[in-house]
């Protein structure tokens, strides 16, 4: 689980309602030998003598922790010899970044066979957890464990699921998100069974979460707030996407469209990131200190002096509910100076002088009438429309993004993400925004982009990652569409009239397929 910087050994400990739950999920027989690698309390101890588990071994790394069970050993598991088989291993493993690693952690990974192998410094403390119990099992032997989803898809991870991949397949799969398992903890979390076997099977149960509250024993039994789902079974040197089949070959297709390759080999496909130029939006430090309310009388100083700005609550999809006006001053002033050229926003300012001298500073004196951080101005001081994104978007209550076009002259702030389309960029901000609004790109963000439970972030990497479908300006087929997309895209901010919606998706698949 996450570890907190107090935290040195990633120990989050196990409820026992999923232990019980976790328990259950063996399909070994009460003989089997099982091996608890990270036992912390105890509570997967407790849970498998209950269920009648007798053979049981189990390790901590911490001598501190009172078990009530005289046979475990405190040592690091990572020391026990891959000799020491098990039919059953269960548990919680820890999870610790490289960075955060205790020195005498980092020396024994160094000198494990088996991390040198298979990872590196970019890797996590967990990956070695789930690929030495692997080696440990039996063939047919079973591991379960619960720990964050975020391995399952990311480029660090994958020596870790192509040696899964090759000695043995995920069975099950059970999905919480962001149900607060632990306290403490706002990670997406899973429990996965794996078998180890050179047998193969072609689906994975997926089992997703489908309430908001930690879930009750007979609940989690009785599938209750689980939705059920068949997906395809992982494959060595792919991404594991917890989507159906239809899903992934939606995703596919997406990429398929956005590809190129030179004459020799493939290369990839056109990104975001090569089109438009992203920053996030700017910080004030006490945004209620710079909004001005819509009916203040501002002196031709003050006047020049305002920014129209958006917030995130603020955006919609394509176009955006309410624009606001901030102070915004960038010359050099004194305290005098600034009373006297600005007096209007010398008196609006003041009630918040107190709060205002609180903001972080970022190590610099800033007046109390300058933003703490105007990151990305010139950028945003380009001339042209723009498109806005909240930096974050919980999708569990909606099926699409909140891409927003922006007319030339307004800024993001802190909690807004813009995109700007480059010099070198042909398509039009309106073709830009409505494929940013496709569900085919909704989709893919879905399974790709960075996702924390029901929260997908979009700070400049994830956006910039993007698939792009550029269009071939050799082909007037293409090009009529674009300038249809253009046209339709325009004339719904003017009118909002949905008819136009079908007409940019029904055009942009043509392009796409």
């Amino acid at each position: 689980m996450p570890v907190s910087k107090k935290n040195k050994y990633g120990q989050y400990f196990t409820r026992d309602v999923i232990t019980d739950f976790m328990t259950d999920l063996i399909t070994h027989n009460k003989d089997a030998v099982v091996c608890e690698p990270s036992c912390g309390k105890g509570a997967f101890l407790s849970s498998l003598f209950k269920k009648g588990f007798r053979n049981v071994t189990a390790y901590e790394i911490d001598h501190t922790l009172d078990i009530p069970y005289d046979f475990v050993q405190f040592k690091s598991f990572l020391s026990v010899p891959t000799s020491e088989r098990y039919d059953v291993i269960i548990g919680n493993p820890p999870y610790i970044r490289w960075k955060n690693l205790e020195p005498e952690l980092k020396l024994e990974l160094e000198s494990n066979s088996l991390w040198n192998q298979y990872f590196n410094s970019l890797c996590d403390y967990l990956f070695i957890f789930i690929l030495k119990g692997i080696e440990h099992l039996n063939d047919g032997g079973e591991l379960l464990f619960i720990c964050s989803e975020y391995w399952l898809n990311t480029t660090n991870s994958q020596t870790l699921r192509d040696y899964m991949c090759r000695n043995g397949y995920i069975s099950d799969i059970y999905h919480f998100k962001e149900a607060p398992l632990f306290d403490g903890v706002t990670a997406s979390l899973i429990i996965f069974r794996y078998v180890k076997t050179q047998q193969r099977k072609t689906s994975v149960n997926l089992y997703v979460y489908n309430k908001t509250g930690m879930p009750a024993f007979d609940e989690l039994n009785s599938s209750a707030c689980f939705e059920r789902m068949a997906i395809q079974q992982f494959r060595v040197g792919e991404r594991w996407l917890l989507a159906t089949a239809e899903k992934q070959e939606k995703i596919k297709r997406l990429e398929s469209a956005c590809s190129f390759s030179d004459s020799l080999f493939e290369i990839g496909f056109h990104r975001i990131g090569d089109y438009c130029d992203i920053g996030n939006g700017m910080v004030s430090g006490l945004d209620k200190a710079f909004k001005l309310p819509s009916n203040i009388s501002l002196n031709p100083n003050e006047q020049r002096a305002t920014i129209s700005v958006l917030k995130a609550k603020e955006l919609q999809q394509f176009s955006y509910d309410h624009i606001s006006k901030y102070i915004y001053v960038t010359e050099k002033y004194s305290k005098d100076e600034f009373a006297a050229k600005f007096p209007t926003f010398n008196s609006f300012l003041t009630p918040f002088l107190e709060e205002l001298d609180k903001r972080y500073n970022y190590g610099r004196d800033i007046p109390y009438w300058e933003f703490v951080f105007p990151r990305n101005y010139k950028l945003f001081c380009k001339p042209g429309a723009k498109i806005f994104i909240p930096c974050k978007e919980r999708i569990s209550s909606k099926s699409y993004f909140r891409f927003t076009y922006a007319e030339d002259g307004i800024f993001p702030l802190q909690d807004v993400t813009g995109i700007v389309p480059k010099d070198t960029c042909q398509e039009s901000i309106e073709y830009i925004l409505a494929y940013l609004n496709l569900s085919d790109v909704f989709e893919w963000l879905c399974f790709n982009g960075i996702v924390k439970g029901a929260i997908v972030e979009f700070s400049e990497a994830p956006i910039a990652s993007i698939p792009y479908r550029p269009i071939d300006w050799a082909n007037q087929s293409e090009v009529d569409a674009h300038n249809l997309i253009t046209k339709e895209v325009k004339e719904f901010l003017s009118d909002n009239n949905n008819t136009h919606l079908e007409t940019i998706s029904s055009t942009f698949h043509s392009i796409l397929l």
